[in-house]
């Protein structure tokens, strides 16, 4: 099985449990996913060493983007199921730099504010 999500030549930086990459359909500068080296589709069956791992990294890949990107804040975001708009059934978790003046009103946040781009 070929995963989209596993391309080694993709991976910035990770541990044994889980690895950091670009997303290939970027909503803002700096736009990483954080995705568990084992192939599971739902957030909820990672194991817990999984879990550790995946907000460790995000720690991790918050501070380099803050130190390269400098934005002025994130939204982290999971899919689980089609239902969701899940479309890779392999967990990864968004983190995505946000930049003043990147939509006219962020109110609502994760809810509202990039309803009128398509993410995946």
């Amino acid at each position: 099985m070929e995963c989209e999500l596993c391309k080694e030549q993709m991976f910035l930086f990770g541990d044994e449990n889980a690895f950091v990459r670009y997303d290939n359909n970027s909503l803002s500068k700096g736009h990483v996913l954080v995705v568990p080296r084992r192939h599971v589709a739902d957030f909820f069956d990672m194991t817990w060493a999984e879990k550790t791992s995946v907000i460790a990294l995000l720690d991790r890949a918050r501070a380099e983007i803050s130190r390269d990107h400098s934005p002025d804040g994130y939204n982290i975001g999971v899919n689980i199921g089609q239902a969701a708009g899940q479309s890779r059934m392999h967990v990864h978790v968004h983190l995505i730099p946000r930049y003043a003046g990147d939509v006219a009103d962020p109110g609502g946040g994760i809810r509202c504010v990039l309803s009128h781009r398509s993410a995946q």
